[in-house]
């Protein structure tokens, strides 16, 4: 089998795209950790596949493959390359597009200036629906590690992601702590690992341990848990630039019942075909 594809990073947080709709995809899990090991594949944080839509209202069915192979419901940063893609590759001509994911529905619009925003729907608080194991909903919860117990807000954005407010992101233990949050017990699904510090109610600094990956250079949903969890604690105001390793997303929530809004660029490197 002979693949087009599109290599994307969005902030360095880095996609082989592929479009399924003019080809024929299926691909199992070890073929996407092949196609996504950097020493012996092309390399990506995630494989993005880019389907026709199962609804008549949708434009597009949006699937996400980690680097281990397995699958999951969102990423805010491949959501910007997704709309990109099809843009380039002219599938559309829209400047709204509605895809359909694991997670339910999005809606991205790409901006006059190329920037694109993704509206990533409303934020999930309750335990179950996360998921998490707690006995009830709460701001901050301990959670018990080898040799500490840190306080964290868990949140879904689709996916799970556990903040944590650190002095420092550059000191912070992201490597040490990151794997152990991320398969920790209390999160059935595994969860995503946030370390955010917060420089101002407008500013916050954040790096990200994600599931299945390991540290990014960028995470869409990270940041925009790490705001919603800064909003709860009252530490933040509703639009908040959030600083990442590979760059800045600007991130806006209202409150509660709104869905939140990410803004961002998205980048690609280049085309190709590979053989699998």
């Amino acid at each position: 089998m002979r693949l087009r594809f599109t290599k994307m990073h969005g902030l360095g947080n880095d996609f082989i795209v592929i479009d399924a709709i003019n080809q024929r995809v299926n691909l199992s899990a070890e073929q996407v950790r092949k196609l996504s090991d950097r020493r012996f594949g092309i390399g990506c944080d995630q494989l993005l596949i880019v389907e026709v839509p199962k609804s008549p209202d949708v434009d597009f069915y949006y699937r996400i493959f980690n680097y281990d192979g397995s699958e999951v419901e969102n990423c805010g940063n491949g959501a910007r390359c997704f709309a990109q893609f099809v843009r380039e590759r002219q599938l559309t001509g829209k400047s709204k597009i509605v895809v359909e994911t694991l997670a339910g529905r999005m809606t991205l619009l790409v901006e006059a200036n190329g920037e694109i925003t993704v509206n990533m729907g409303v934020p999930i608080f309750a335990p179950v629906d996360i998921p998490f194991m707690a006995d009830q909903e709460q701001i901050i919860y301990p959670l018990p590690l080898q040799d500490a117990v840190v306080d964290i807000s868990a949140v879904s954005m689709g996916n799970p992601h556990a903040v944590m407010l650190v002095d420092d992101v550059n000191s912070a233990p992201v490597e040490h702590q990151g794997p152990e949050i991320e398969a920790h017990p209390s999160f059935p699904k595994k969860v995503n690992a946030g370390f955010m510090s917060v420089l101002s109610p407008n500013e916050i600094d954040l790096r990200v341990y994600e599931r299945g990956v390991g540290e990014t250079l960028a995470c869409g949903t990270g940041a925009c848990a790490a705001v919603v969890a800064g909003r709860l604690r009252k530490l933040l105001e509703s639009v908040v630039k959030v600083n990442l390793p590979g760059g800045a997303l600007n991130i806006s929530w209202q409150g509660d019942g709104h869905p939140v809004m990410m803004t961002g660029p998205a980048t690609s490197v280049f085309h190709g075909q590979i053989k699998i």
